[in-house]
């Protein structure tokens, strides 16, 4: 046989080898492959008692020591009032929410959309939760959302999320923007062994809670948490006291204060001299963290006037506590055990919001604090009006809350001029809000089995897929260098 006519032969070898190949690619099905862990995600609405927030997290299928890497993507705030004003009318809730789901469906790939984890968390005092979510088959199909694991929760006692938001708190690292609890969101895990976690400070609309790890054994198992973190067991203090959040102390304040002046006329030391509102006895005893007395007509027109007097306010505000504690053990207050305070604190939700506002949130000292808050609570209605036109909803509220909360801190749990410099008033850390919600979320990646791999269905590349395109290429390259070989000698 001549050059030439080996050269030919030579290109259809090639070419028949390449026609089978084809063949066989055609006929092995590379639908089904194994991939690597894939993104999960899950949805928290946190359902407080005059707001909700939706918080969409994700973390890898592959989790650090049995707990996943969870970070949070967004967070949305519900329009309008909290979900428990629409106790008489359940499909509202259901359209309040609605715009926030949207959002999360456009963030949560539509074939994961169905096994997606979505709770609805509210607090022990939204006792209407359950009554509202009876209508959630109405709501449920109106929203059209296709998940398949949408559960309300209402945290309550021990199961209350306070070890969630105690979770939620960054550890003090040299790096604090990084690394949270026990844990980084960065690219790599990190685990702290030697370093002290941060307490949390919380404080919402009905309730305010308070969670450390105590240098001493929990004395009360009813205030004591266990708590595992990728793979590490926590022993914790901590404590929520109902009626004592922001609205409730509020309503509790202004209701010994009508009670002190047993008549509709109410001089209010909180308020600012010249701000003046009128409410019913019905609206003031609308909760059950007050009562209303027995002679108290519900029609009856209260009004209210500001006076501005924060001497007379701080007195006022301790009226509210018991802090008598007894020779038996240490107490917070109301004679609730609790241990020392120890370690650094990270305050959020309401602490922050109202000290935020007061611009008291740069780790300033006591003294400068109480300065501050003094001299806020001096100032008239007038004058604050045209300082803060933006601030008229809660404007009047400002200082009660001021002193509420330093009563709170310093009074209740504890803290004084030694230890206030371990209080970190903050929102957010490492682009990520500071709540019970996250902890949540992790809590939940700990009950979840880790999946190393995932089975996909779709045209994939996997490894079978890329050792047999390798072989192919690597017989076409010897064919056709034998090919050229040939051709090349029969010049």
């Amino acid at each position: 046989m001549g050059s030439k006519a080996k050269a030919i032969a030579s290109l259809l070898a090639a070419t028949c080898v390449c026609s089978v190949i084809a063949l066989i690619l055609s006929v092995v099905n590379v639908k089904d492959v194994l991939l690597p862990p894939s993104t999960k995600y899950g949805l928290v609405f946190d359902a407080g008692s005059t707001h909700t927030s939706l918080y969409i997290y994700r973390w890898p299928a592959d989790k650090e020591n049995g707990t996943g890497i969870v970070s949070q993507v967004e967070a949305c705030s519900v329009s309008g009032p909290g979900i428990s004003s629409y106790a008489d009318e359940p499909a509202g809730a259901g359209a309040s929410l609605k715009p926030c789901l949207d959002k999360a469906m456009k963030i949560v790939p539509a074939e994961q959309q169905r096994e997606t984890p979505t709770y609805l968390g509210a607090t022990a005092g939204m006792r209407l939760l359950r009554r509202m979510w009876a209508g959630r088959g109405e709501t449920g199909s109106t929203w059209k959302v296709p998940l398949g694991l949408v559960r309300p929760k209402v945290p309550e006692g021990r199961e209350g999320g306070r070890e969630g938001a105690w979770v939620s708190a960054p550890a003090a690292q040299p790096n604090p923007g990084r690394v949270w609890g026990q844990f980084s969101f960065a690219e790599q895990w990190e685990h702290p062994q030697d370093t002290e976690v941060l307490g949390a400070l919380d404080l919402g609309g009905a309730s305010t809670q308070i969670t450390f790890q105590p240098g001493v054994p929990v004395q009360d198992r009813n205030t004591s948490v266990f708590f595992r973190l990728y793979g590490t067991n926590y022993s914790l203090y901590s404590h929520s006291y109902l009626c004592y959040g922001q609205s409730q102390a509020l309503k509790m304040l202004l209701a010994a204060l009508h009670q002190a002046s047993s008549s509709a006329q109410i001089s209010h030391p909180c308020y600012p001299r010249g701000y003046r509102e009128n409410l019913t006895v019905a609206e003031l005893y609308d909760s059950p963290c007050v009562r209303a007395p027995s002679s108290a007509s519900p029609g009856l027109v209260l009004t209210v006037t500001g006076t501005g007097e924060p001497g007379a306010c701080g007195t006022a505000i301790q009226s509210l506590f018991n802090f008598s504690c007894g020779a038996e053990r240490p107490c917070g207050f109301n004679g609730v055990y609790q241990p020392p305070v120890r370690g650094q604190f990270f305050a959020f939700a309401g602490f922050y919001y109202t000290f935020h506002f007061l611009n008291l949130t740069r780790q300033q000292s006591l003294s400068e604090v109480n300065t501050t808050v003094q001299s806020f609570c001096r100032r008239n209605w007038t004058e604050l009006v045209q300082s803060f036109p933006q601030d008229l909803k809660h404007l009047h509220t400002y200082c009660s809350m001021a002193i509420y909360i330093l009563t709170l801190l310093l009074d209740g749990y504890k803290f004084n001029e030694h230890t206030w410099s371990n209080i970190h008033f903050s929102k957010q850390a490492a682009n990520t809000d500071i709540g019970w919600t996250l902890g949540f979320m992790l809590n939940f990646t700990n009950m979840i089995p880790a999946e190393a791999l995932q089975h996909v269905k779709g045209h994939q590349p996997g490894l079978w897929a890329g050792a047999v395109s390798f072989l192919v290429l690597a017989i076409l390259a010897g064919l056709v260098a034998v090919f050229l070989q040939c051709f090349w000698k029969t010049k």
